[in-house]
């Protein structure tokens, strides 16, 4: 009797969670299959976790069986589905296959990590062909929010996936080609047996609405303003960054790009044939010298990052680029959950300096790259798949994304969680087991589990404060001097910290004076029972437990 073979979908990251996209999917017999991933991207961290500012989905499963894996395929060049790429690759090294614009992002991170990809990756033309047996892939060219949006045809000998990426229906999107509905409709009718795909705005109805009608906008914007224009959007967005560069022109102004990320995404951009026709920017040192009414300033840091141009330039500390009364900023983007309340803090400190400030609040100045409902449900009748996996979205979006897909009459709509191994293939879908999966924080340029002791003591001293105890004992076993103690982080004045160190200093000699300061091995008790001792004194006087630290010196 023949075995039927399995086709398998295994998310790692980008499900329950908006960002960290990695995807798998397996095709083969039981205990030997074939893989390929989708993307591996990274999702940002908040100030609960001190010290990390980027997260990415732990790939231990796939590092196993690297052997069997084919591909890493990524749909488009946003940091949600390549920011992992050059922490993780090195543990996967096989090849990587993107079209221009996202190849050349990528080859710029590996080159700041030293690494020479050019034997792996493989720059794939647009609504190009891949052949990685038994993985027959189509790149779909889709309209987003970036350059080369992709959505994923996979043909496998058990039936055909469509992975729609990141996507929306841009009817003029500026730059790159309209999305060919007359082609996803013939994927339809061809026969797709399950869709996995974006759910990131299922609880928006209607459309996302068009580039073109956000540069109209701020073209009627620009027109009106007097003095000084800094705008702030997504780095990645070159149909925006076009629309600045032409709004600025069309209204007699130079234009500068400020910040890191911004300068790179308009040279990757010019390298791979796009921005053609607009006025080059002038370097933001030269700015400085062309009056207010002269000049727009187009900023990283939209979502009041720490290390962004906006936030140095409200709190006055970028060296080039300053903003005075009178002058306007545009938030020419959405505030993505989370960063409300930085984004907010910027905004009133902006309104206090009589700065005016132009966001979505009041302005159309900003559409997503995601679909609406409407949008959505043109998708499911192109494709009409049999089986349809919400991604890309939190549980409450994952939910109402399931709904969604059973209110269009889809036969087998399912939900899965990151981990789960989905048999889309034979029989009707199910979750046959589930592998391990969780995250990897960046750390500096290191990478480490979610329970590694350095974040733990890290977020005990943000909490509790940080105590440091040096003992110093002589040769004779004699305790030689008082122990330097170091206070850091607890709330006490220096009158009140001189106060209780005298106290500790009591502690501490009351400790030793019937100890055997020359036995060695009753250090540890020792140190434990100081540590101990100290601890408990602090906590009755603030109600603070400090992360203690005691170092044992003998001279």
């Amino acid at each position: 009797m023949s075995i039927k073979k399995e086709l398998l979908f295994c998310p790692l990251g980008g499900v329950g969670e908006i960002g960290a996209n990695m995807s798998l999917y397996g095709y083969g017999e039981k205990n030997f299959y074939d893989w390929i991933m989708i993307d591996i991207g990274v999702t940002f961290t908040d100030e609960s976790i001190p010290g990390i500012d980027l997260i990415v989905p732990d790939p231990d499963f796939i590092v196993q069986k690297k052997k069997n894996l084919k591909g890493i395929i990524l749909t488009h060049g946003h940091e949600d589905h390549i920011g992992a790429i050059s922490y993780l690759w090195p543990y996967l090294k096989c090849k990587i296959f993107a079209t221009p614009f996202t190849a050349t992002l990528i080859k710029e991170k590996f080159k700041e990590k030293k690494i020479d990809i050019d034997e792996y990756l493989k720059i794939i033309p647009l609504n190009g062909k891949i052949d990685i047996e038994p993985f027959k892939i189509d790149f779909v060219s889709l309209t987003h929010s970036i350059l080369e949006p992709n959505a994923l045809l996979i043909s496998t000998p058990s039936g055909k996936i469509f992975h729609t990426g990141d996507w929306k229906c841009d009817l003029n999107p500026l730059i790159g080609k309209n999305m060919d509905t007359e082609k996803l409709k013939k994927i339809g009718e061809n026969g797709i047996l399950a869709m996995v795909c974006d759910s990131t705005n299922i609880f928006t109805e209607g459309r996302s609405g068009s580039e073109a009608d956000v540069r109209d906008n701020l073209m009627s914007l620009f027109e009106t303003i007097k003095n000084r224009i800094i705008v702030t959007t997504f780095a990645s967005n070159v149909a925006r960054m076009e629309s600045i560069f032409k709004c600025a022109n069309k209204a007699g102004r130079h234009l500068s790009l400020v910040g890191r990320s911004m300068n790179k995404i308009y040279k990757v951009a010019k390298s791979c044939g796009y921005l053609t026709d607009v006025k080059p920017p002038i370097d933001a040192r030269d700015a400085i010298r062309i009056p207010r009414s002269k000049i727009v300033y187009l900023c990283t840091g939209s979502q009041g990052e720490p290390k962004g141009a906006m936030n140095r330039i409200v709190k006055d500390e970028h060296p080039d680029v300053e903003v005075n009364e009178g002058d306007t900023v545009i938030f020419s983007s959405r505030i993505i959950p989370g960063n409300e309340k930085k984004l907010y803090k910027m905004h009133n400190l902006l309104c206090k300096k009589k700065i005016n400030v132009i966001s979505e609040d009041n302005a159309f100045i900003h559409v997503s790259g995601h679909p609406g409902r409407d949008e959505m449900k043109d998708m499911y009748q192109w494709i009409k798949p049999k089986i349809s996996v919400p991604v890309h979205g939190e549980h409450r979006h994952l939910s109402e994304h399931f709904n969604f897909a059973k209110s269009m009459q889809v036969p087998y709509p399912t939900l899965v969680e990151n981990g789960d191994i989905l048999r889309i293939f034979p029989d009707e879908p199910k979750i046959i087991d589930k592998v391990n999966n969780g995250k990897l924080f960046i750390d500096g340029n290191k990478l480490i589990d979610e329970d590694n002791s350095s974040l733990k003591e890290r977020k005990n001293i943000s909490h509790h404060g940080y105590l440091n105890i040096n003992i110093i004992i002589s040769k004779n076993g004699s305790l030689e001097r008082n122990p330097i103690i170091n206070i850091r982080g607890l709330p006490f004045d220096e009158l009140e910290k001189n106060e209780l160190i005298y106290e500790l200093e009591d502690i501490y000699f009351d400790t030793c004076k019937n100890k055997n300061l020359n036995n060695k091995k009753l250090e540890k008790e020792l140190i434990d029972e100081i540590k101990t001792n100290f601890r408990k004194k602090i906590y009755n006087r603030c109600n603070k437990k400090p992360f203690t630290n005691v170092n044992l010196i003998r001279i």
